[in-house]
């Protein structure tokens, strides 16, 4: 019977998944961003204010800090995951206060389509507005995480 004379290539160390930080701390992160969109929803801040500024640049600014400081192996994906978690959470939000945000004024296909039944007309907006807010939430990501990415390699390694 022969052995290897070197044992197996690990890769991921045990301490340290995949992403770079454990899989709890990236929905957390992801949900930093969560607050505005129910805020928005509701009609609670409006765009072009202070206030929604916060909400909007805070969470990601936080997202890029938070794998800078941890350092983690590359921030592109890390974020990327961040934001695919934003986006299922921003889908979520819209969908679970869709009525409350259009409320008896819902919105409703045009043209050749104006005539399908509203019940249709409901499920394809709502598919559409989750596809948008996942596609959202990756974009976001994909931003945070090349900023992050840049600014990693501008820090340098860990020392």
């Amino acid at each position: 019977m022969t052995y290897p004379s070197h044992p197996p290539r690990q890769t991921s160390t045990p301490n340290r998944p995949t992403l770079g930080l454990p899989l709890l701390a990236a929905i957390s992160l992801a949900l930093l961003g969560t607050p505005r969109v129910v805020l928005h929803d509701l009609d609670l801040i409006q765009e072009g204010t202070f206030v929604n500024a916060l909400f909007v640049f805070v969470p990601p600014v936080v997202w890029i800090a938070v794998v800078l400081w941890k350092r983690v192996p590359n921030p592109f994906i890390t974020l990327l995951v961040v934001g695919l978690f934003y986006g299922v959470f921003l889908a979520l939000g819209h969908q679970l206060l869709w009525n409350v945000s259009f409320a008896d004024n819902p919105p409703a296909l045009g043209g050749n389509l104006s005539d399908l039944d509203p019940t249709a007309q409901s499920a394809i907006l709502r598919t559409f507005a989750a596809i948008s807010s996942v596609f959202t939430g990756v974009i976001v990501g994909a931003i945070t995480g090349l900023i992050a990415w840049g600014l990693s390699k501008v820090i340098g390694p860990k020392r």
